[in-house]
């Protein structure tokens, strides 16, 4: 879908957008290259501070592991800071740490990760793309990831920020877009999310009532149905036109 093409499955104008709600991973930066700097800092503290935890973390015995704190903390798995920190505790324990140090451990090797994990390298013209849609509009982050919008450094341009860990469900539940229209209070059909997946972010806003644009900075092709964006744009700079064009006037409704 093109920008020539926004409104061909429209009969009549949409009423004017106040809310842009923005996934963050693969967005606004590569997720993959942050996550795989945090987790190179990570294991290198770990083999100063706890080498013979680390021995069990880079191990298959890590999935075991895992498998495990899922299995019993069913509630808690959509909250990605929660397992992970939990994932090292228990990688602590299992090197004869006792439960105090492991606690303590883990806490300190969890900040090295995720101070890690807020360093991202934003894409072009994320940073001005944010600055220009916040002076026209109320933006959200809604992610499934731990992100931190203020450790990121982009927390000014957001009035706020909804998370699976918030809601308990990961994007496409309905439950996360009803949780950020709730909280910005603004109806559906007056907001907007932007993001990278077709399913989680696209199929899900569009099931919640929301316009949706594709950030398909890949050049994908889609021909399934069900997953049809609103709009789509391949470079972040191109948002506030094609949102601008998505947000007609009352005056043109009437």
């Amino acid at each position: 879908m093109t920008n020539r093409t926004l409104f061909k499955n429209m009969k009549k104008p949409s009423p004017s957008i106040d809310l842009v709600t923005f996934d963050l991973d693969n967005t606004l930066w590569d997720v993959t290259q942050t996550i795989m700097a945090a987790e190179k800092l990570l294991r290198s503290w770990m083999a100063e501070h706890t080498p013979a935890a680390l021995g069990i973390y880079a191990s298959e015995q890590v999935g075991v592991i895992r498998q495990r704190i899922l299995d019993t903390c069913a509630e808690k798995r959509h909250d990605l800071s929660f397992l992970r920190t939990e994932v090292l505790r228990h990688c602590m324990m299992e090197a004869d740490m006792t439960p105090a140090d492991a606690e303590e451990n883990a806490i300190q090797a969890f900040e090295i990760f995720f101070a890690a994990r807020n360093d991202v390298a934003f894409y072009p013209n994320a940073i001005k793309t944010l600055e220009i849609l916040s002076q026209r509009y109320a933006l959200y982050a809604l992610t499934n990831g731990n992100a931190n919008i203020d450790r990121v450094g982009i927390g000014r341009f957001f009035s706020g920020a909804v998370s699976s860990a918030d809601v308990g469900a990961s994007k496409p539940d309905n439950q996360m877009f009803t949780a950020v229209l709730t909280k910005a209070g603004v109806a559906p059909e007056r907001a907007v999310h932007i993001g990278d997946h077709l399913s989680d972010d696209i199929f899900g806003a569009n099931r919640a009532g929301m316009r949706s644009i594709w950030f398909n900075h890949e050049g994908q092709g889609t021909n399934d149905t069900d997953h049809q964006p609103t709009a789509e744009a391949r470079e972040l700079v191109q948002l506030p036109d094609i949102i601008a064009r998505l947000s007609v006037s009352h005056a043109s409704i009437g």
